[in-house]
């Protein structure tokens, strides 16, 4: 019989109640609480056997200062258990119908009531407000960065780490404060996920560096990666070995070859950019026409200069060349230079704005 309130409780506490029900008695699941205000008591007779379970709120002050508490676990066979159900009562301060209240019928048919107590107090508290369900959450996710630190694993504060997924790392992972893991993540060898960071659904390759307020989802980062400060990888984006995206940027359903970077100010969505191209800041991929996505194609070893729009869909072959500032509509060759801007006017005797006196 297991409480639907208690979310840490382990098969490994639940091994020792099975065993000892093995005997044919009914067994509790009983703990030591430094505060076991709110607990029933387990109250023992002068030989040290189970003699009941007092609620709390039914107690004297005498049995209040009993530390040994009912978690609500408790193993028996179905056939007798069904027969002290019939005979509970609800003859108690509250009027309720109280499930420990089987074991002090068993006692009465002269059933010895075994006890198991485990040392493993957080696994067995329950959850009945919001204040109990913030230290339970905070128990889990410390259990499970100590868990990460004994595998190898540097967590650089186990109280500010949070995993709502699963999470494989390899050894020598570093993985700083605030980071908030979702879904189901791998890190590689080496890796370095600054403060601050989300993962979700995504590979980190060995050795990759992501940096501090990045927010990865649904991408693969290769090995030897650079990734942020406050970048951002959607869904599809898949970094080759080396490769950069810098800060503010943003990539989606994309493919960076192996040392392609875009470090500063830029979007990349349905792209396949080559290896070794660099991406200036400021530079967007123009990848929606308002109704259907277009791609865009760049070769390796392409430069494109700061402020360039690329109007999908669109192709730079290899070792092509576009000019800052320009908007490139058709097919750039390859070793080829594109400029797309307007040409300059210098106007002489040009008069600066002034502002109105007040």
């Amino acid at each position: 019989m297991l409480f639907g309130d208690v979310p840490l409780l382990s098969s490994d506490v639940l091994v020792d109640v099975v065993h000892s029900a093995s005997s044919g008695n009914p067994v509790l699941l009983a703990a030591t609480l430094d505060d076991p205000t709110g607990y029933g008591r387990v109250v023992r007779n002068a030989a040290g056997d189970f003699a009941k379970v007092v609620e709390h709120k039914d107690s004297t002050a005498t049995e209040r200062e009993i530390v040994e508490i009912n978690t609500g676990v408790l193993a028996a066979k179905g056939a007798d258990l069904l027969g002290w159900l019939r005979r509970v009562t609800n003859d108690n301060v509250q009027g309720e119908y109280y499930l420990p209240d089987v074991l002090g019928l068993a006692i009465e048919d002269g059933v010895l009531v075994n006890v198991v107590v485990t040392d493993r107090a957080d696994e067995i508290l329950g959850v009945n407000d919001r204040l109990q369900l913030e230290h339970i959450e905070r128990s889990f996710q410390r259990k499970q960065a100590q868990a990460l630190m004994s595998a190898g694993v540097h967590v650089a504060d186990s109280s500010r780490l949070d995993i709502r997924g699963s999470l494989s790392c390899s050894e020598d992972v570093f993985i700083d404060v605030n980071v908030l893991i979702e879904g189901d993540v791998v890190i590689g060898r080496g890796a370095v996920i600054e403060a601050n960071c989300v993962l979700k659904d995504c590979v980190i390759g060995e050795g990759a560096q992501v940096r501090a307020f990045t927010h990865i989802e649904g991408a693969r980062v290769g090995p030897d990666c650079q990734v942020g400060p406050y970048a951002r990888l959607r869904p599809g984006a898949d970094l080759g070995v080396g490769a950069k995206v810098g800060n503010f940027v943003e990539v989606k359903n994309s493919t960076f070859g192996d040392g392609a970077k875009a470090n500063h100010l830029a979007y990349v969505g349905d792209a396949s950019v080559g290896a070794g191209s660099n991406i200036g800041a400021g530079t967007i991929t123009c990848n929606y026409d308002g109704a259907n996505k277009h791609r865009t194609e760049l070769g390796d070893h392409v430069f494109i200069g700061s402020n360039s729009t690329l109007v999908a869909p669109i192709q730079i072959e290899d070792n092509g060349f576009v000019a800052a500032g320009s908007t490139i509509t058709s097919k750039v060759g390859s070793s080829q230079l594109a400029v797309g801007r307007a040409k300059q006017r210098n106007i002489e005797g040009w008069s600066r704005p002034e502002k109105p006196e007040k």
